[in-house]
């Protein structure tokens, strides 16, 4: 197996202080947040961003800031990814003109919101060929076995360019309950297998609600990634309502201590999350 990447979620489009008071919302929050995560042993981070009154924004001038807030807090080893979630707000076109007013080093993309329709196909492929030649790592948020297996088309195709391709499947995303099951993760392991598992696919698992810790072992054992934080779930493994993002990897850790696994590399982990070779 591949050594192992633990990427933190810490805030999501959501999460507020009403949910949990250390939810970071702030530019200053967020950097003190990832700078803790990544003594925890967090390898990368997914970050949204939020404006003045706490909402989520596409927003490519605090984006920049955040990340420049972290690389002063936490370092240069620590991955930034940053999301382009359309959170039923953002079309694809300001996705597309988020990714390319940043140019970040890593960046994850629902095809579901890039391309709802095959009118957005042609501008969405074209940004696809775009990071590709500037070894942008594209992480591809697939939220059903269904949407994986669309993808996999696409790029047996060519449509999307490369020979490897990083993807992350939030469990529980769509149980009426928003709690992931250990049975969420079996199809989309079938569909990965069937489209050439590990050998053309870096994979990564978050899952909402109580089980993320026991989930996110199993998909470490598997071979899989795993993002976990406040994005989608406060509980520890034991119950326990976490103190902060950094409790939970430290949580995280504990649990993967007998799966083997050393932890990946800053290039590892950005090969892990879609950097072309």
């Amino acid at each position: 197996m591949t050594n192992l990447a633990i990427m933190n979620a810490p805030n999501g489009a959501r999460p507020t202080a009403a949910d949990h008071p250390r939810v970071p919302l702030t530019i200053d929050a967020i950097a003190e947040d990832a700078a803790a995560v990544a003594k925890a042993g967090a390898q990368a981070v997914h970050i949204h961003v939020r404006d003045e009154q706490g909402r989520h924004v596409l927003d490519a001038a605090r984006h920049l800031a955040a990340e420049q807030a972290i690389r002063r807090r936490a370092g240069d080893s620590l991955v930034v990814q940053m999301t382009t979630e359309a959170v039923g707000r953002y079309t694809p076109r300001q996705q597309i003109e988020l990714v390319r007013a940043v140019a970040p080093e890593a960046v994850s993309i629902a095809i579901a919101e890039l391309m709802p329709d095959t009118s957005a196909e042609v501008a969405a492929l074209d940004l696809y060929r775009w990071m590709h030649q500037r070894r942008i790592a594209v992480q591809h948020i697939l939220y059903t076995p269904a949407e994986f297996l669309r993808f996999a088309d696409y790029a047996a195709r060519g449509l999307i360019p490369g020979d490897r391709y990083s993807v992350i499947f939030p469990l529980g995303r769509y149980a009426s309950d928003r709690q992931s099951r250990p049975e969420d993760l079996v199809p989309f392991v079938a569909a990965l297998q069937e489209a050439g598992g590990s050998a053309r696919y870096d994979w990564w698992v978050c899952a909402f609600g109580a089980l993320e810790t026991r989930l996110l072992t199993a998909t470490a054992a598997l071979g899989g990634h795993c993002r976990i934080g406040f994005e989608n779930n406060f509980l520890n493994s034991d119950g326990r309502v976490a103190t902060d993002n950094a409790d939970r990897v430290a949580d995280l850790t504990r649990s993967l201590s007998g799966i083997g696994r050393a932890a990946a590399s800053r290039e590892e982990t950005l090969r892990a999350l879609g950097r072309p070779d």
